[in-house]
């Protein structure tokens, strides 16, 4: 694994902290207002497709999930603390739509109504709280997050999934693919799309021939039916494609490449492990084509995991 030196690898971590807390603190100063995914990467200073990634990896939580956390937290300390407000301008007050949507919203976090917490400020609530503490559950996570705890959990799953990361220079590919839409885990229909028109042509030249994965999408942002991915092989730039087979440039240049064995389920923690390393890397996410290079047949590994890179393109901090 690259190992920038102790103090690089505060500084960088420190400076990811300093730019997610930036963030958080935006929120809520702006809470009662439309909190635009473009405008909170801009405070970040991350683009919006790696920001959403950065923040939930770093938190623990999406970011609409601490927004919608926020609101509900916050509007339930206006309650109380200003009695004679009605419940409705509190609700616009935070953020939300109007009334309707407040009391869903807070009866599913708190489990009661705006009017009953009011009438009980919470006692309840606090009650199954400290019960649920006495039986040995996790309590409601509140406000703040522990990232220590966080990157501890990670490297026990970079430990078990032999996760190492390498920064290096990669060439730039010509690949032919088939677009799917679509969730994710649909990509398998496109690849034995793309082989059935490769292996005939002869362009399936093991090892020479790599595999990858292209994500286009963030499934935090994009809806799952829109999700753009790319099942692809590399092809010379002179390939001729037709139909639905597509081709295309995927630039080099500098990159955080993980290496790692990991279950069909893992593919996500995979890559938030690399937000982990990244952060005390020195380095952040460029926005170039970020993508998997797939290193064998699952089907052929005694615990059917993929051996994979994750490629993700990086400029200094």
């Amino acid at each position: 694994m690259s190992t920038p030196s102790a103090d690089k690898s505060r500084s960088s971590r420190a400076e990811y902290t300093a730019r997610i807390n930036r963030v958080i603190d935006y929120i809520d100063r702006h809470i009662g207002e439309s909190l635009r995914l473009e405008d909170l990467a801009r405070v970040a200073n991350f683009s919006p497709f790696h920001f959403h990634r950065i923040f939930g990896a770093m938190v623990g939580e999406t970011l609409n999930a601490w927004i919608q956390r926020r609101r509900a937290e916050l509007a339930a300390a206006a309650l109380i603390a200003y009695p004679a407000t009605p419940i409705t301008s509190i609700a616009l007050d935070y953020g939300y739509s109007g009334s309707d949507a407040f009391a869903r919203a807070f009866r599913e976090r708190f489990g009661m109504s705006a009017t009953e917490w009011r009438s009980e400020p919470g006692e309840e609530w606090r009650k199954n709280r400290q019960t649920d503490r006495k039986n040995g559950q996790a309590p409601a996570k509140a406000s703040g997050y522990d990232g220590g705890e966080i990157h501890a959990a990670r490297r026990l799953f970079m430990d078990k999934s032999k996760y190492t990361v390498e920064v290096k220079e990669m060439p730039e590919m010509t690949v032919a693919y088939v677009r799917h839409i679509g969730p994710f885990q649909g990509m398998g229909e496109a690849f034995q799309k793309l082989m059935q028109w490769a292996g005939p042509r002869g362009l399936l030249r093991f090892p020479q021939t790599k595999v990858l994965g292209v994500y286009h999408d963030n499934p935090h942002i994009t809806e799952t039916d829109k999700l753009r991915s790319d099942a692809c092989i590399t092809v010379s730039p002179e390939a001729k494609v037709e139909g639905e087979i597509g081709k295309m440039a995927i630039p080099g240049g500098l990159f955080a490449v993980a290496h790692a064995e990991i279950a069909p389920d893992e593919f996500g923690q995979a890559w938030d492990a690399m937000v982990d390393w990244m952060a005390g890397s020195g380095y952040q996410p460029d926005d170039r084509i970020c993508y998997e290079l797939y290193l064998n047949e699952p089907q052929n590994h005694p615990e059917g995991k993929f051996i994979i890179d994750i490629c993700e393109p990086i400029k200094p901090l």
